[in-house]
């Protein structure tokens, strides 16, 4: 079922209003009901009998005071060109279909395209250094050829620069908001909006009519861990929202990344507490997160090889190129051995050379030059 009528986009929106509902509760009526509008033709007594619901969450369903404010917000939809997804859409993102408590309705505005499409949330710190920094726009570069969509909060510091470095690598970029798409926090990055909404969007399941609060934020960080295959934290002290939406990721069972940094250095605390709990992958780079996730180039995508990654290469990436040059289609365990390097080690190497577009890996743990 989708939302193709501005009758059914009128009755989701009055659920989502109704306080003591919630999300999966909605969600719940919806599926029994059959659709959001037959929700409201039902008796009560037949729904308050569905598992979990109960009269106390139903007490204020029909209050007309929501469905005034449903008609406003269609009329605010309409005339800022806002594209609602519905949770039953084909086109919602799929990772987000399986949180019990995902949106059953959040709008969207700009140029975005989740289908079939990598997805990974990158969060941190607002008070990014330039250890993070640095190493955030690394890993948008290294990460390019494989065309991942980076979600992020759109907030200072580690947030922004995540968004900043992936439309500079030409990676789409979604922004999830704390609040409507009627207004941009923090005010300061309004600058940024045009290019972020060309190279991908905004997204949010709060109305134009709702408050901004910072109890908002909760919300919007388990979008960020749910809508993707795996959440990076960057860096953080030792609290903080970045580590909320790492509680979010791994609830949902998706893998989370962090990246490590100096003991006494209180924006690594957090990352390093991930990592020491195990809560996360330790993250050094790019080659750590395709090698967990599995990733691999896509056949039919255009190579992007540049001069300059021939002089970036280190001495053990050299190594292995240039033999790979003498010895085409050669086995891991060859290329090890004859490389002088642990076979761990070569494979986290070739990874490395494949994201820099140099290396292909064939079926039964073969690699040849591209």
């Amino acid at each position: 079922m989708e939302i193709v009528t501005k009758n059914d986009l009128f009755y989701t929106l009055v659920l989502q209003k109704v306080p003591n509902l919630g999300d999966a509760s909605a969600k719940k009526l919806i599926q029994k009901a059959g659709s959001p509008e037959a929700v409201f033709k039902e008796k009560k007594s037949n729904l308050i009998k569905i598992d979990g619901i109960g009269a106390f969450k139903l007490k204020d369903l029909g209050n007309k005071d929501f469905f005034a404010s449903a008609e406003e917000e269609i009329s605010f939809i309409e005339e800022n060109e806002i594209k609602p997804c519905f949770f039953k859409d084909d086109e919602y993102p799929e990772k987000l279909k399986h949180c019990i408590d995902g949106p059953i309705l959040f709008f969207q505005r700009g140029n975005i395209n989740l289908n079939k499409k990598r997805i990974i949330s990158v969060v941190g710190t607002r008070k990014i250094t330039s250890y993070g920094s640095s190493f955030c726009q690394q890993l948008m570069e290294d990460l390019a050829p494989l065309d991942p969509v980076i979600v992020s909060g759109f907030a200072y510091g580690v947030d922004i620069t995540a968004h900043k470095a992936a439309f500079k690598n030409g990676l789409q970029t979604i922004g999830c908001l704390a609040h409507g798409l009627n207004q941009i926090y923090p005010k300061t990055h309004q600058k940024y909006v045009k290019e972020v909404e060309h190279h991908g969007g905004f997204i949010t399941e709060f109305w134009s009519s709702d408050v901004f609060d910072r109890t908002n934020f909760l919300k919007r960080n388990r979008i960020i861990a749910g809508i993707s295959e795996a959440t990076i934290v960057i860096e953080s002290a030792e609290k903080g929202g970045s580590l909320v939406t790492a509680e979010f990721a791994n609830s949902y069972n998706r893998d989370v990344f962090a990246v490590p940094g100096r003991v006494n250095d209180n924006q690594s605390k957090g990352c390093n507490n991930l990592i020491k709990s195990q809560r996360a992958h330790l993250l050094t780079s790019a080659a750590d997160l395709v090698y967990i996730l599995n990733w691999k180039l896509e056949e039919n995508r255009p190579k992007v090889i540049q001069q300059q990654l021939f002089v970036e290469l280190n001495e053990e990436e050299k190594t292995i190129f240039n033999y790979l040059k003498t010895h085409p289609k050669s086995h891991l365990d060859a290329i090890a051995f004859d490389c002088n390097v642990p076979i761990f080690r070569a494979t986290i190497l070739l990874l490395d050379l494949e994201l820099k577009g140099l290396v292909k890996p064939l079926p039964g743990k073969i690699f040849e030059l591209f």
